[in-house]
């Protein structure tokens, strides 16, 4: 046996390119797209990849080359996903609510060649590309219309136009190795230094299969893009509604009456989005439970569990996961168990809010100490950074070897979120690393403070971010929205949830506010709220008295001696060098030696 190895035969490169060629062959005749009053099939799909790839390398576009794509969830977005990796070059999908000067980084950073851009985006991909450098080359510029609109003479062609004049029996590029790049996708909020991340073709070809297994989807489904294709690849079902012939419902843009309505006019079956989706359907007021239940995959952000037991009553069947950029969407789920189904309604909302287990395309999950990489204990306590290992991870990082390498170390990917390891072994996550809250040297979890502030009647949204405080260093301050119709008060939103929580843990500040500020995928922009709660912030007259660890930059680099005041004591902590971030969320995991000398605790002495 020693004598066999690969050979042509068996060592076809992995890619979820091939998954289109089948589709054309079984469901040929059956829809593949939906938008508006347009149909197209799974065969005519096909046909359409083909040519626009065909056309796409008629631009001097190599392999390898970047083609850029703005444009929300429209049938092109659908077909650029088969067509731009089908002519050998590597697709980019961008933030659709970034601004000009951010896709100006991005393109310049990716050094995209072509970019796709809807009707509706023209005016900020020109103010971006007049950011450019002089003497930078421009990319080919395509513009994606509908009805037949008026000429757009900046761009150098119609998507329609390059649909039309390709060749329907192109030859399209398979990829040489399955290591080969596939897309190139930006982590959120990127600013001036850009995250890349980039997946090959074997990282999407596992993933897509991946998704499908673990959440169980059946053929021919009927699946509603509510979720950002540019997000991660609408999670790997762009590729994956190909394996099922599935009819992809496509939508411009959404509200909840909006998803309501598809869901009836179609018989949508599935669809995926971030918590706030759930949180949007399940108070909307005029909606009573559906007729026939539709499967809803939810992730991006750690899901109250009330807003799952709301979403439910309503006849939506809630599947929950975890997952990043990095490793092309849901690599851990929250897999059901027969023995939950007799629980309380609240209790299988708690059991179901948590993360989950490893899918299959995620050969390890852990939860470790950083510094030493060995696990912590199953004791749904003790916290630490989630790692991950597996096919699903990406190559790295465009252009970033040092921030690929501290991410990836010996065998495993560290996330930079924080987590504690169920007895049962199910993982669940307690916050970003940078968004835990340090109050009088105890760690407040944001999500906690924010899962109890979900079970008011009268709250909407709700995010808790760090208020610089000068006795505590932190303390939790709440941006809250309220439910059309419903009213409350500060103290009255700070009485509920002392009663729910440990002192230490209560909001000090609540502020309402009629939306919060979120991403295009749904996650609520904590950053812009930490800003918002400086400036609420009135420092007295011993402000300049201690060193206290009052805000991001005072945390960041800081050197010598910190004290932060507990009931009993305060804690100095010592270092000669500079102390990362985590450190002070959870010194125990920081990879600087410290020392924790007590001393007594007088308000007068800081």
């Amino acid at each position: 046996m020693d004598e066999m190895g690969p050979t042509p035969a068996n060592s076809t490169p992995f890619t979820p390119l091939s998954f289109l060629e089948r589709a054309a062959v079984v469901y040929g005749d059956t829809p593949s797209l939906i938008y508006n009053t347009t149909t197209y099939t799974w065969s005519q799909t096909h046909r359409r990849c083909l040519q626009l790839a065909s056309s796409i390398s008629s631009l001097s576009i190599s392999p390898g080359d970047v083609v850029s794509v703005l444009a929300p969830n429209i049938p092109a977005m659908y077909e650029l996903h088969f067509a731009v990796p089908m002519s050998g070059a590597v697709l980019n999908c961008i933030n659709t609510r970034l601004n000009a000067h951010t896709i100006s980084i991005l393109l310049r950073h990716s050094e995209s060649k072509l970019i796709f851009v809807d009707y509706q985006m023209t005016s900020v991909v020109l103010q971006a590309l007049s950011g450019f450098p002089p003497h930078t080359p421009r990319p080919i510029l395509v513009v994606i219309t509908e009805n037949n609109q008026a000429s757009f003479p900046e761009f150098d062609f119609t998507y329609d136009s390059l649909v039309e004049r390709g060749d329907p029996m192109f030859d399209w590029i398979r990829p040489r190795s399955e290591w080969d790049p596939i897309v190139l996708n930006y982590t959120s909020g990127t600013t001036a230094s850009p995250k890349g991340v980039v997946l090959s073709h074997r990282n999407a070809f596992i993933k897509t299969v991946d998704s499908l297994l673990e959440w169980s989807v059946p053929k021919q489904p009927v699946f509603l893009w509510a979720l950002p294709m540019f997000h991660a690849n609408g999670w790997g079902y762009t590729w994956g509604m190909a394996v099922v012939g599935g009819t992809n419902i496509c939508l411009r843009k959404f509200d909840s009456d909006f998803i309501y309505d598809n869901i009836i006019k179609h018989g949508v079956t599935h669809m995926c989005g971030a918590p706030v989706v759930l949180n949007m359907l399940s108070n909307n007021p005029s909606r009573e439970k559906l007729t026939n239940p539709v499967h809803i995959l939810t992730g991006g952000a750690p899901p109250p569990a009330a807003v799952l037991m709301r979403t439910e009553e309503l006849g939506f069947l809630v599947s929950h996961g975890y997952g990043l950029t990095e490793v092309g969407g849901i690599v851990v789920m929250c897999m059901w168990k027969w023995q939950w189904n007799s629980l309380p309604a609240r209790e299988k909302a708690r059991l179901k809010s948590r993360q989950g287990v490893g899918t299959m395309g995620c050969s390890e999950l852990d939860v470790v100490e950083p510094e030493s990489g060995v696990g912590v204990k199953r004791d749904g306590v003790t916290v630490g950074e989630v790692v991950l290992r597996g096919g699903c991870v990406m190559l790295g990082y465009l252009k970033d070897k040092e921030g690929t390498s501290q991410c990836m170390k010996g065998k495993w990917f560290y996330t930079g979120d924080v987590g504690v390891m169920h007895e049962d072994g199910y993982l669940e996550i307690k916050d970003r690393s940078k968004d835990v809250i340090i109050s009088g040297g105890e760690n407040v979890s944001s999500v906690e403070v924010e899962s109890v502030l979900y079970l008011h009647p009268a709250v909407n949204e709700a995010a808790v971010v760090a208020c610089p405080d000068e006795f505590w260093g932190e303390t939790p301050c709440a941006f809250v929205s309220l439910n059309c119709g419903k009213t409350a008060t500060k103290k009255e939103i700070i009485e509920f949830c002392r009663e729910k929580l440990p002192r230490y843990m209560v909001p000090r500040k609540v502020v309402f506010k009629e939306d919060l500020p979120k991403t295009s995928t749904g996650k609520i922009q904590k950053f812009l709220l930490r800003e918002m709660a400086k400036d609420l912030v009135s420092w007295g007259s011993n402000g300049g008295r201690s060193k206290m660890l009052g805000s991001r930059s005072d945390r960041c680099g800081a050197r010598a001696l910190i004290r932060i005041p507990s009931a009993h004591n305060s804690l100095m902590f010592c270092s000669s060098s500079i102390i990362p971030r985590k450190v002070y969320a959870y010194p125990y995991l920081c990879s600087v030696k410290m020392s924790y000398v007590p001393v007594p605790f007088s308000p007068a002495s800081l």
